[in-house]
């Protein structure tokens, strides 16, 4: 998009030498024009609901209120305008956080002239194609901003396939699922929530690019175009891929609320969002399973597993999570073993809906192909118990859509 006009700029800052610094850089660009400045946090959001500037340049530090809460809240208020945080510390923690108030640049005081000019040229670009998006939901009669308008005829539910303990076959059985609820009635999105070792693109063969990240550092601007840039279109099934970063230092780093976020949107582009997560309950596992429509929950026929999934329950429990909402799938099933599905489910108080047999050749060759068995094998045993758990899930959330 080309810029249309001047690009209109407020600067606040709380120290005169600093903000009188960063307006005399700005009157050497004939395509900015300086339309207000501020002092404080409070006089920033004030500023931005009144003259709507493209691009406000804010201090991180400010008396009243900081610059990265000032961000958030103007963000709200006036979802347009783009901030650019300038900070004197270089701290990563800072720069994390700014992103995801909603801050579009970070730069270090003091900045350079061109570091600084064209983190604020990037921005307008973005704030008026805001604008612009804007003008088309006020024209057509919707209300609030586009990213929160609903597609007609898309309510889409999360699924999350879970296990407490690691090794139980977890995004094997997601991977498939996902494949067996595709159908050209049915977007499938899945979704690998496992920061520490996500898998899901192995088992589909793929390496992305982009990651789950990518949309955390946009969570407050996501719109169906953002969602698609980021998205993987897997083609021998057809399922979109959100794919984890594979960065262990991430798993519980914060991002728990803005992962939540980004799976109620995702509800607004696809019937069913399958989601991956890792065994151990990081607060983004923890979020997954708080608006989860869906859980199904893997165990097998070892004692630790089993035990695991006791205490999963009566976290379960504790948590107010409706035992309606889980279904329990007892994975690598093996008639041999005195360890019955229907004992495990007597036992835990929660029925065992599906036992998926082990058949390892398939399973283990699957997995190297990169491609889930049930696109090309759906007549042995394991596929037919995914079948049968698919099946299961679409009458359980209709039996809650009706309730």
């Amino acid at each position: 998009m080309t810029l249309q006009g001047k690009i209109q700029v407020a600067v606040v800052d709380d120290t005169d030498d600093s903000r009188d610094m960063i307006l005399r850089m700005l009157q050497f660009d004939p395509n900015i024009e300086v339309v207000g400045t501020a002092r404080t946090g409070l006089e920033a959001i004030s500023l931005a609901q009144r003259l709507k500037p493209d691009v406000m340049v804010m201090d991180i530090n400010m008396p009243d209120m900081d610059g990265i809460t000032a961000t958030e809240n103007i963000r709200k208020k006036v979802p347009f305008v783009q901030v650019v945080i300038l900070s004197v510390q270089s701290d990563p923690n800072y720069m994390r956080r700014a992103m995801l108030a909603g801050a579009r640049d970070f730069l270090t005081k003091p900045p350079m002239i061109d570091e600084l000019t064209s983190a604020i040229r990037r921005a307008a670009v973005l704030a008026q194609e805001e604008r612009a998006k804007e003008a088309v939901v006020v024209a057509s009669g919707l209300t609030g901003s586009l990213s929160g308008a609903r597609i007609p005829g898309v309510d889409g539910k999360i699924i999350v396939v879970y296990s407490p303990k690691g090794g139980t076959g977890a995004t094997m059985l997601a991977a498939n699922l996902a494949v067996c609820l595709k159908n050209d009635n049915n977007n499938v999105a899945i979704v690998d929530a496992n920061f520490l070792y996500g898998d899901v693109g192995v088992f589909m063969n793929e390496h992305t690019r982009n990651t789950a990240l990518d949309l955390i550092d946009r969570v407050n601007d996501l719109d169906r175009d953002i969602i698609q840039d980021v998205i993987t279109v897997n083609k021998q099934t057809g399922i979109h891929l959100l794919a984890a970063p594979n960065q262990p230092e991430l798993a519980d780093a914060g991002f728990g609320e803005p992962f939540g976020k980004i799976l109620n949107f995702m509800r607004q582009i696809y019937n069913f969002i399958i989601v991956d997560t890792t065994s151990y309950l990081t607060e983004i596992a923890q979020s997954c399973l708080d608006v989860a429509d869906l859980i199904v929950l893997v165990t097998t026929q070892d004692i630790p597993a089993i035990k695991n999934t006791n205490q999963f329950l009566s976290i379960a429990d504790a948590s107010k999570i409706e035992r309606r909402r889980i279904l329990l799938v007892m994975n690598r099933y093996d008639k041999r073993i005195a360890i019955s599905p229907e004992r495990v489910g007597a036992s835990l108080k929660q029925p065992i809906v599906v036992a998926i047999p082990f058949e390892e050749k398939v399973i283990v060759n699957s997995i190297n192909r990169g491609m889930p068995f049930m696109v090309d094998n759906k007549t042995i045993p394991a596929s037919k118990s995914i079948q049968q758990l698919s099946d299961l899930v679409k009458k359980t959330i209709e039996e809650q859509i009706g309730a």
